[in-house]
């Protein structure tokens, strides 16, 4: 849409086509980006159809619709169209149960279909004391909706979530980390890829606030570890205005967008955690996000150095290259390291020997455009390719509990410059009384 909008400026009649399933999406676009009044149609082609023939039909029975739009003068509600119907007040006031309200919010879209916890003025005070920030103290803007990011709807979200004061400096943090232009979010908030934003901490708060690095870490049970990721879910949606099958067109979606929190096992690993290869101090406290669509549980095909990093090579998703996670535990880590494995070593092992033949990579099909441009293509299509061409697009991860099974997360790109981002988490002035009312629970 930004396209259509671009050339309509110049005073050009231009006409957007869209998916019919994209509809609402588009129209979504053209009124964010200031022109909702831009005419879109509707097309049949499948979405990143390959086959000229369909492409070719899809286009001849839209034509007429186009002709049409381009030709037809423009009404009135098109050139100067009402905007929105908003509620007034700044503050939305509800009475009634706790059934009641959450019936009330869910109508609004604004949950993630689980119930929530009432965000009084109350809790929302006892909120603001996990940060030294004022309540009005503008953040920034969130896309896709460009909504405002303040402290205090931070709080909201967070109360929301179940979450408590002293998960603020993460979340505070981790807002920074989402408005950091080298995360991209942009892209990955509403992309058919449903990619789901994975939170990584480091550093003393993991201990200050209970996080679990071990056992069943990214399953339900632990409240700092879902609550956090909630948090974050309930911000994207409400506050940059991410909603499903308008803005975030993933086409199957993703559990990991519930509450997707990591926790670096520090203390095992015989390596460098992640936060100080990032350069922050060991006593820093730091949050790291990127954005995989998949995840994978690999048990190694040998208890040695060879059989785990085979293991890891051998099941790195064809087509996938981008941000990559290996999630080690403890016990494989140890392995590696006892065998003289540095982390750098691992990273560029598995550039090197994670490959497949150049005919099961997009690039030898030119399905995704661009591609043929970055990635180098053997003219030999069984000549074996990388499938993550710079190791600095892998971390490893210490974390998990007893037994063999590590975890590849994946993500996918056809950009070259991709970055993971860390942000380091500021503690307020009242950290210890914080710690000391909430550090139990």
């Amino acid at each position: 849409m930004l396209d259509t909008i671009a050339i309509e400026d110049q005073k050009v009649p231009t006409v957007g086509l869209a998916n019919d399933g994209f509809m609402n999406d588009a129209k979504s676009a053209a009124a964010i980006n200031g022109m909702p009044g831009a005419r879109i149609i509707a097309e049949t082609v499948p979405v990143e159809c390959t086959v000229p023939e369909i492409i070719e039909a899809g286009i001849d029975a839209a034509m007429d619709d186009i002709v049409d739009a381009l030709i037809r003068p423009t009404t009135e509600e098109e050139t100067s169209p009402k905007p929105e119907e908003t509620e007034v007040s700044d503050r939305i006031a509800f009475r009634g149960s706790i059934e009641e309200v959450n019936r009330f919010f869910y109508k609004r879209k604004w949950t993630d279909g689980l119930p929530i916890l009432p965000p009084t003025d109350a809790a929302v005070a006892e909120m603001l004391t996990g940060t030294d920030l004022p309540a009005d103290h503008l953040m920034g803007k969130l896309t896709p909706r460009f909504g405002k990011i303040t402290v205090e709807k931070i709080t909201i979200n967070a109360v929301m979530a179940g979450a408590l004061p002293t998960y603020m400096p993460v979340l505070i943090a981790a807002v920074e980390a989402l408005l950091n232009p080298k995360a991209d979010y942009g892209t990955y908030s509403v992309s058919t890829g449903s990619w789901a934003p994975h939170w990584i901490i480091n550093g003393p708060i993991r201990h200050d606030l209970n996080l679990n690095s071990g056992s069943g870490m990214l399953s339900p049970g632990d409240i700092a570890n879902s609550a956090i990721g909630r948090a974050m879910l309930l911000i994207i949606r409400n506050i940059g205005g991410a909603r499903k099958g308008i803005e975030d067109m993933g086409v199957l979606g993703n559990p990991g967008k519930y509450a997707a929190v990591m926790v670096e096992n520090e203390e095992e690993s015989p390596w460098q955690p992640l936060h100080t290869e990032a350069g922050f101090s060991g006593e820093d406290s730091a949050v790291s996000v990127f954005f995989p669509n998949s995840f994978s549980q690999i048990w190694p095909y040998a208890t040695n150095a060879e059989g785990v990093l085979n293991s890891i090579t051998a099941n790195v998703i064809p087509g996938r290259n981008g941000l990559f996670c290996v999630v080690m535990n403890p016990a494989n880590a140890k392995l590696l390291a006892e065998a003289g494995w540095e982390k750098d070593q691992i990273r560029s092992f598995i550039s090197e020997y994670a490959r497949v033949p150049a005919y099961k990579s997009p690039t030898y099909w030119g399905s995704v455009a661009g591609r043929q441009l970055i990635e180098w293509m053997p003219l030999n299509p069984m000549d074996s390719q990388r499938i993550l061409r710079k190791p600095e697009w892998i971390k490893i991860l210490v974390a998990g509990g007893a037994g063999a099974f590590m975890g590849l997360l994946t993500g996918g790109s056809i950009n070259e410059d991709l970055s993971w981002v860390h942000h380091k988490i500021e503690l307020p002035a009242n950290w210890d009384a914080l710690k000391k009312k909430y550090g139990r629970i």
